[in-house]
């Protein structure tokens, strides 16, 4: 799979190419002065995954596979909408996890299908306002992602 980088970098559009650097740069300038948050991919069947790794890492992320090292748990499989989601996560839950604790859940949709380049961006973006919350506004809240409540 192209890295971000080579997917705008190919976006023929130079005003959306632009654009989505621009975009892409806010996130990352913040970042560098923020403190990287363990977060853990889980699909519906309560799996660890990492297939969002390199958007998750723009985002501010530094990945892991144990929930329990996860200060945010975001439920997330290719396909699968907020609705999927919602039904799916209250039963994998642990009220062991410090995510779970601190109500730091996120529900994640899928909904990325057109522009790679413009939807890798927004995932960054998306990653960045669930696990940086009052730092990043981007209003994709309730749209493709929720923040899930126990």
């Amino acid at each position: 799979m192209p890295s971000l980088s080579e997917l705008i970098n190919a976006e023929n559009n130079a005003e959306l190419r632009e654009e989505l650097l621009e975009r892409l740069a806010i996130v990352e300038h913040k970042i560098k002065f923020m403190d990287k948050v363990p977060v853990c991919f889980l699909d519906t069947l309560g799996q660890p995954h990492i297939e969002l790794s390199s958007f998750a890492e723009l985002g501010g992320a530094v990945l892991t596979t144990s929930p329990l090292e996860a200060v945010y748990i975001i439920f997330h499989e290719q396909g699968r909408q907020l609705g999927d989601l919602m039904r799916t996560a209250p039963v994998l839950m642990s009220e062991e996890w410090p995510a779970v604790k601190f109500n730091r859940v996120c529900l994640l949709a899928d909904d990325y299908k057109t522009n790679k380049a413009l939807e890798g961006v927004s995932l960054v973006e998306d990653i960045a306002e669930m696990i940086h919350p009052g730092h990043f506004i981007f209003g994709y809240e309730g749209d493709k992602w929720i923040r899930f409540t126990v």
